[in-house]
């Protein structure tokens, strides 16, 4: 475990994950159904979205009840295929005062979908309980409402094109700088990695600079094949 102080909250969109999840007892995590948690404004457009898509279009409200429903100072997104390799308190410190962090796609550029896809993944972003965060949180909330699907359109994509311009629209917000977050299939081709006495350590090509892993998209396969044959050859 790289973090002692923390509580998942974790929304079930199905009755089948609620049951099976609930019966697990974590100590550390909250198990909140949709009968919970769906509103008026979800359940208008829930029709008319995939079930992916609704996915999208809850994330923002999600954040928006743990905010408002169980007295926390902050409450950070998580994609539920991320997987932590050390503790994300030096990502969080990066934020000094700020209200928003966000995480940057950084695509490598045989991969660059930025146009459709977004400068900004949502899969780790953190807000805190102030009006500058809710202000933001809100305004996305409903425009997701509004739009939300799973293709390129006027501008828009998804979730994630609606944060492309939240630096300049919102005030507070801070881009983690951390090269350590946010690893994907779609930039580690950026880095090599080794093992550096059981934590696994990176160096981003072009400029040499140093990384300690700290999260990483766990669904990319082919990537993870290739960290997984550094580590072991490092290791012989």
């Amino acid at each position: 475990m790289h973090c002692n102080d923390f509580h998942l909250y974790i929304f079930a969109f199905d009755e089948k994950s609620y049951n099976i999840l609930k019966k697990l007892d974590f100590k550390r995590a909250t198990i909140i159904s949709l009968k919970e948690f769906e509103d008026e404004g979800l359940l208008s457009v829930k029709p008319s979205r995939t079930i992916a898509e609704y996915c999208w279009t809850s994330t923002s409200s999600t954040i928006l009840y743990v905010l408002k429903n169980f007295n926390v100072e902050n409450c950070t997104y998580i994609d539920s295929d991320i997987f932590f390799y050390s503790s994300p308190k030096e990502i969080f410190d990066e934020m000094g005062d700020k209200s928003i962090l966000l995480t940057e796609h950084r695509y490598s550029p045989q991969y660059n979908k930025e146009l459709k896809a977004g400068k900004y993944c949502v899969q780790f972003v953190k807000f805190k309980n102030d009006e500058r965060a809710l202000k933001a949180l809100n305004w996305w909330r409903d425009r997701c409402i509004e739009w939300c699907y799973n293709r390129f359109e006027d501008g828009k994509f998804g979730d994630q094109l609606y944060l492309d311009d939240w630096t300049e629209r919102f005030d507070g917000v801070h881009v983690m700088q951390n090269l350590g977050g946010g690893l994907a299939a779609w930039n580690i081709q950026q880095y090599n990695f080794e093992n550096a006495s059981g934590n696994l350590k990176g160096t981003e090509i072009k400029t040499g600079k140093s990384l300690m892993l700290s999260f990483i998209i766990f669904t990319i396969l082919n990537s993870l094949r290739t960290i997984k044959l550094n580590w072991e050859k490092n290791i012989e």
